[in-house]
Formats: C-alpha cells, sequence, structure tokens
C-alpha cells in the first residue's frame, strides 16, 4: 500500500478479445481478466499509467 493510502477502484467494461496481447497483460497486471470484475489498487503512479494504457477497456469507480 501506498504512504497515504489513497486507493483507486477499477472495473473491467470491455472484453480484452482481439486487443493487443500487451493490453491484455496489463489488465491481468491491474487484477483484472473478466468482464465486470473490479480491484483496488493503490493511487500512485505506477497504477495510474496502467489505467491509462487501457482506458477504453476499464473505468475508475469513484471511491474514498
Amino acid at each position: 500500500m501506498n504512504k497515504s493510502g489513497k486507493t483507486v477502484t477499477v472495473e473491467q467494461t470491455s472484453s480484452a478479445i482481439r486487443r493487443p496481447p500487451i493490453q491484455e497483460m496489463t489488465l491481468i497486471g491491474l487484477g483484472l481478466n473478466k468482464l465486470g470484475r473490479k480491484s483496488v489498487l493503490p493511487d500512485n503512479a505506477e497504477v495510474r499509467g496502467m489505467i491509462a494504457k487501457v482506458k477504453h477497456l476499464v473505468r475508475v469507480v469513484e471511491g474514498k
């Protein structure tokens, strides 16, 4: 967990089928691999960069 304790919740909204392998691997790195699955992750630059790579496949769920 990061020092500030902030987290971001990401939900997969689209399939990784027929997407480049790097996008599929990024989803797996975020803890997502099925539609509707959610993952709570630390809110840091690395995670935000991964989200940006697959922004068309996921959505950030507003939280605390």
